[in-house]
């Protein structure tokens, strides 16, 4: 009997120490989140042509966007919304840039009501040179956007070259988003 007591300690101690070795997993695997800075989410979508469509304008604009004119030049074309908040914090960049002429800016306008986008950019301004209204969320789908605001970066075959998820900073837009622009325009003047 005292040979059967000995074993039960270490059994014990066994089965106590399980749920903290299981806590002090967990608790690593947070911390490690919590300090993984990287915040990029890979696309299925980079290097394949843009998705077949063709979105009428805005009611009250004058042009709507397709595939077909994401063809001949590099474009950014930037998922947005009058009611997505993080969309009011990048529009200041999209209009510095499109100020600058670098590159053409086009929108895709995701499930908004038409007064509500065009109020959007009358009071943050408006950087698109053409914009597709979504109104049902399908082309997006088809883009494989699956939160807002989304920017991509599209070559001149009208491919997807470069994905960004989420608003953009001063520091995303110098460091990931216009080298893919300049490096696509310069395979292209070449």
């Amino acid at each position: 009997m005292s040979g059967h007591a000995a074993r039960r300690p270490r059994w014990t101690l066994l089965v106590a120490g399980l749920p903290a070795a299981l806590f002090a997993a967990l608790a690593g695997a947070f911390l490690w989140g919590l300090s993984n800075n990287d915040d990029s989410l890979p696309s299925t979508m980079i290097g394949r042509q843009v998705p077949d469509f063709v979105l009428p304008p805005i009611k009250g604009r004058p042009e709507g966007l397709s595939s077909d004119d994401l063809r001949g030049e590099v474009s950014i074309v930037n998922v947005w919304a009058s009611w997505c908040v993080p969309c009011r914090v990048e529009m200041p960049l999209l209009v510095e840039l499109a100020a600058t002429g670098t590159v053409p800016i086009h929108g895709i306008n995701y499930k908004d009501k038409a007064e509500a986008a065009l109020g959007f950019l009358a009071e943050l301004g408006d950087p698109y040179t053409r914009i597709g209204a979504d109104s049902a969320g399908r082309t997006s789908i088809d883009w494989g956007v699956y939160g807002l605001p989304e920017t991509f970066v599209i070559d001149a075959d009208g491919r997807i070259a470069y994905k960004h998820v989420g608003p953009f900073n001063p520091q995303s837009l110098e460091e990931d988003i216009l080298p893919v622009v300049r490096r696509l325009q310069a395979g292209t003047a070449s």
